[in-house]
């Protein structure tokens, strides 16, 4: 095999979705990923629109939040709070006894830390100074 090298900062979705899929292809091979679930936490209004929710996924005793998101309007209110709050029981009652996410210096960090996440990786070099951090919550082991 002699493949070509094609660099693109406008790949074609096609070719995305097919590097998407070989990772999928791979990772499925692997029995333990079939015990990886979803866990999603919404806030809604009165007339079902979401205005909110936490979403992300447990594996053994680790829990990963992917997306926390409330509407402008609502934040402030304690509903991001509410939405952790669920989340994180929903995960403990799932035996994790760790729950991770990634946040930037521009997005939610002294939220977490008030919440009790702790900093244990920064990633730095990023435009403007901008920090990734990666947070940890530990929990006792259920």
């Amino acid at each position: 095999m002699s493949p070509t090298f094609e660099y693109s900062e406008n790949p074609k979705p096609a070719d995305l979705a097919v590097v998407d899929a070989g990772i999928d292809q791979f990772n499925l091979a692997e029995p333990e990923l079939q015990r990886v679930r979803l866990i999603a936490v919404f806030a809604r209004e009165a007339t079902d629109k979401v205005v909110g929710g936490a979403i992300g996924r447990t594996w053994g005793q680790c829990c990963e939040l992917q997306q926390l998101w409330t509407i402008e309007k609502a934040r402030g209110q304690g509903i991001g709070t509410e939405l952790m709050n669920q989340f994180e029981t929903e995960a403990i009652r799932r035996a994790c006894s760790l729950i991770y996410l990634e946040t930037f210096t521009f997005q939610a960090r002294p939220f977490y830390e008030r919440l009790g996440y702790r900093v244990v990786l920064e990633t730095h070099g990023f435009t403007n100074g901008i920090v990734k951090y990666t947070m940890h919550k530990h929990f006792a082991p259920a």
